[in-house]
């Protein structure tokens, strides 16, 4: 409800701060400051989103071995389980959309509340041919003394390459 009667505030064309050029000055100030504390308010809210989530990013390609590509994944594990089984089951799809190959990593180990870099060669894969990356199968997933689980709700996908990681 304060987040809206702000934005009501900061984006009624009435209201205005006009007069002379240093009450102009005045007024952009204050809409920073206005914004600036809403971002602040915010904040928490995109670490709780996070939380309990363990999310997956295809951080980097670069020419590999073998005339392939060598994929960097960033596992940023946010949960309450550190995960001893987790292997992922990979689509490589080409700049057609076609499945070029299919690839199984095992990642683990995955520890709790930690950042993790994981390399992974895709082999005779030029980088650049890669348009997609698709996790269709989480074939292990099994936290510290636990039982399998589904681990598909706990996830969050993004790629900072040129190829789409989607589930």
């Amino acid at each position: 409800m304060r987040l809206g009667l702000i934005f009501l505030i900061l984006t009624r064309s009435d209201i205005g701060f006009a007069g002379s050029i240093h009450d102009d000055e005045k007024g952009k100030n204050m809409k920073i400051r206005i914004l600036g504390a809403i971002a602040l308010m915010l904040a928490p809210l995109v670490v709780a989103a996070e939380e309990g989530k363990l999310s997956i990013e295809l951080n980097k390609f670069e020419p590999g071995e073998s005339n392939g590509c060598r994929a960097y994944f960033l596992f940023r594990n946010r949960t309450e389980n550190s995960f001893e089984d987790f292997e992922m089951s990979l689509a490589i799809l080409d700049n057609d959309g076609v499945i070029d190959r299919l690839l199984s990593i095992d990642a683990s180990p995955l520890p709790v509340q930690r950042t993790v870099l994981k390399l992974f060669e895709i082999p005779e894969v030029n980088c650049a041919d890669i348009s997609e990356v698709l996790l269709h199968d989480l074939p292990a997933c099994k936290s510290q003394n636990a039982e399998p689980m589904d681990c598909f709700p706990l996830l969050t996908l993004g790629s900072k390459t040129t190829a789409n990681l989607a589930q």
